[in-house]
């Protein structure tokens, strides 16, 4: 650790796990008292401590898109509101996306940390709710600038003195459809950064302001050393590559994303020059959003025991022009930009596959995939409103298959339990399962896609699809191939109408809307797949006996269940 004779290791480590527990403890509180599914379920949320430099000393990630965004957001936060303004028992709400925000739907509660009527820092959590007005239930949608997307919050003092200021609560909650909800998730957030303040002062009272001040500093310069050190073991050079969003949601243009990374001695740098003007359309990411994707690929590249704080972020550059879909400026619509921030972090690591091969996966799911609907709830005649991202395949990698069905890279939400979602809102879900052959192929295949088709029975329901991949699959790696696109559908049992990811639709009784989002990518030649595994592929479920003889080239005997191997000889050959 190159410690000092100053540095009591032991203390070090004591004080340093203490920090970052107290977050951990702030997403407990949250979790545990929030109303909404998408929160208390599907944990979309985390958590942060600040010290009074508005240095990030420790993060608790439910949400690992949270990254880099929060770092970015807190500072800019209170320094517009000014730290003179925030008394003790005092927070600020804030979600303005050019002041350091993600999308509206995305509320940062930040509160500080007295300590003998000091201030010693912030605590703060940024949670996703359902929705925050706008143009369509959940706040997503197709919209041309963010005035459509919900309500912009900017920093404004929601507690006073410990009790909640009733006039910003009710202008705030009047904008919302989902009031109850809503109400219910804002004072969890409440109460999680609570929890965090007392968990902090409890350190404090046991080792005191000056001790907890010295290993907080010791704790980034530890952070920026191991950084280093880990940075390194990197290829020093430059990496670029390109991708693409396949469309933006009103023209039939894709969306042009391009990377390029150098690595040297003095750090990493995220190079976005090239990428397209931003859109009167949902996919600009703001700043803080690009800076996430970033802060999220070099973090997956070094040791996971080194701590997210300063010291680590100080090693992040980015180049990011204002005005582009990877730094948004007003009035640019921002709700799809995680859709972006998500595919952006896949460019990135396409990049840099051709010179860590033994790392980087395969092209993955890609999107957040969003589902949002919502009406009027028949059972209890008041307005509802649901929110909830899809999994989907995660890319072939160097000594394994991808995982089926999950929420990849820094997008770590749970997937909503369908008992829940049928009890809490007017839903019935018909199916959810694996789709077979929905893998991309390849000595490594990717994880598969999943279905999950939506039934309303009642009337006045809005549903909006804001999501992609239903033109390319994910790409595959070292001559894997890409994964199966995506597809969403009207009625798959019916009418079957394709419809676009980017659309917000009215249904009828009885309508359907079927998701059906694609499989990772393939990692190496098919023809290189072990047999065995083609064969437990057939078994399970996954793959096809006509997809294993015509793409793995393994011949299966369906009687016996075993590989021929004398055809299969002959199919490879």
């Amino acid at each position: 650790m190159g410690t000092s004779p100053q540095v009591d290791p032991i203390k070090f480590e004591v004080i340093r796990n203490a920090l970052v527990e107290a977050t951990e403890e702030m997403t407990v509180a949250l979790r545990r008292s929030a109303y909404s599914t998408n929160i208390k379920t599907r944990a979309d949320f985390s958590c942060a401590y600040f010290d009074h430099q508005l240095r990030p000393v420790a993060q608790a990630f439910a949400q690992a898109n949270h990254l880099g965004s929060l770092t970015i957001l807190v500072p800019r936060a209170i320094e517009a509101y000014g730290p003179e303004n925030i008394g003790p028992n005092d927070a600020i709400l804030i979600n303005d996306p050019f002041l350091g925000g993600v999308h509206l739907n995305d509320i940062a509660l930040i509160s500080p940390l007295y300590y003998e009527d000091e201030c010693l820092g912030y605590v703060a959590n940024l949670a996703h709710h359902v929705d925050v007005g706008g143009g369509a239930p959940a706040s997503i949608g197709a919209f041309r600038e963010v005035y459509q997307e919900g309500v912009i919050i900017p920093p404004v003092k929601l507690v006073q003195g410990g009790e909640i200021v009733s006039d910003v609560f009710r202008l705030i909650i009047a904008q919302i459809r989902s009031k109850h909800e809503t109400s219910g998730d804002l004072r969890a957030q409440i109460a999680a950064n609570n929890t965090g303040i007392r968990r902090l002062q409890a350190l404090l009272d046991r080792f005191g302001v000056a001790s907890v001040s010295f290993y907080i500093d010791e704790l980034m310069a530890y952070t920026e050393r191991r950084t280093r050190a880990e940075m390194e073991k990197l290829p020093k050079g430059s990496f670029t590559a390109d991708g693409y969003i396949d469309y933006d949601g009103f023209s039939d243009q894709p969306v042009h994303l391009v990377a390029r990374i150098e690595i040297d001695d003095g750090g990493v740098l995220f190079d976005f020059n090239g990428s397209d003007p931003q859109r009167r359309a949902p996919v600009n990411s703001t700043y803080s959003m690009t800076y996430a994707a970033c802060a999220y690929v070099l973090k997956t590249l070094i040791d996971p025991d080194v701590p997210a704080n300063a010291g680590f972020y100080s090693l992040v550059s980015m180049v990011a022009p204002e005005g582009t879909v990877v730094n948004g400026k007003p009035p640019a619509a921002v709700v799809g930009g995680w859709e972006t921030h998500m595919r952006l972090t896949e460019v990135i690591l396409k990049a840099l596959a051709p010179a860590m091969p033994e790392r980087i996966p395969a092209g993955s799911k890609g999107m957040i995939c969003h589902a949002g609907f919502g009406g009027i709830d028949p059972r209890m005649d008041v307005y509802y409103c649901f929110l909830e991202t899809l999994a989907g395949g995660y890319g072939g990698r160097y000594g394994s298959d991808g995982p089926d069905a999950v929420q990849p890279h820094g997008q770590n939400t749970e997937n909503a339990p369908v008992e829940e979602t049928e009890i809490s809102y007017p839903v019935r879900i018909n199916r959810y399962e694996l789709i077979e052959n929905s893998e991309g192929a390849g000595r490594h295949r990717g994880g598969l896609g999943l279905r999950r088709d939506y039934l309303f029975s009642d009337p006045e329901v809005s549903f909006t699809i804001l999501a992609d991949r239903n033109r390319w699959g994910p790409w595959g790696l070292f001559d894997g191939l890409p994964g199966r696109k995506a597809s969403y559908v009207l009625n798959p049992d019916g009418e079957a109408m394709e419809l676009e990811s980017k659309v917000t639709l009215e249904l009828k009784p009885g309508d359907v809307v079927s998701y059906r989002t694609c499989g990772g990518g393939g990692y190496g030649p098919p023809g290189e797949r072990d047999p065995q595994q083609v064969l437990r592929d057939v078994r399970e479920g996954k793959v096809s006996l006509e997809r294993a003889r015509t793409v793995y080239r393994v011949a299966i005997d369906a009687d016996a269940w075993v590989v021929d191997e004398e055809k299969t000889e002959q199919l490879r050959r």
